[in-house]
Order: C-alpha cells, then sequence, then structure tokens
C-alpha cells in the first residue's frame, strides 16, 4: 500500500530551513492556512502544485509516496 507523506516532508523542510508557515507560503504564493492545513492532512496541495513543491524542495515528486 501507497502512503502519502508530504505532510511529513513539508514540514521537516520548513523546520529545516526555519520557516515559519506564514513564511514558506509566500515563497509559494499560497496563503499559511493552506500550508497548515497540508501539514495536519486535513487536505492535500492540487497534484499539479506537486512538481513546484518538490522543485523547491529539491527532491522528487515520489519522495512524497512511500509504498510496497
Amino acid at each position: 500500500m501507497t502512503a502519502i507523506i508530504i505532510d511529513r516532508k513539508i514540514k521537516d523542510y520548513r523546520k529545516t530551513h526555519k520557516l515559519t508557515q506564514v513564511e514558506f507560503g509566500e515563497i509559494l504564493g499560497i496563503s499559511p492556512q493552506a500550508v497548515s492545513k497540508w501539514e495536519r492532512v486535513e487536505c492535500y496541495p492540487d497534484i499539479t502544485f506537486l512538481p513546484v513543491l518538490a522543485e523547491l524542495m529539491e527532491c522528487s515528486v515520489d519522495d512524497f509516496f512511500v509504498g510496497n
């Protein structure tokens, strides 16, 4: 089974780079509320936004998922 771990990746990235949710949102042009919802897994980023996140976080879109 594949699990979505984008919430952890975003939070880890923010903490490593000492960014608040407001600052992270400003970098991406989104609201801090959206960042908060992603981190609390209330919702996920739109699929078309995943490459933008991956580029910023210097990872692959595949890194947002783990599975067997």
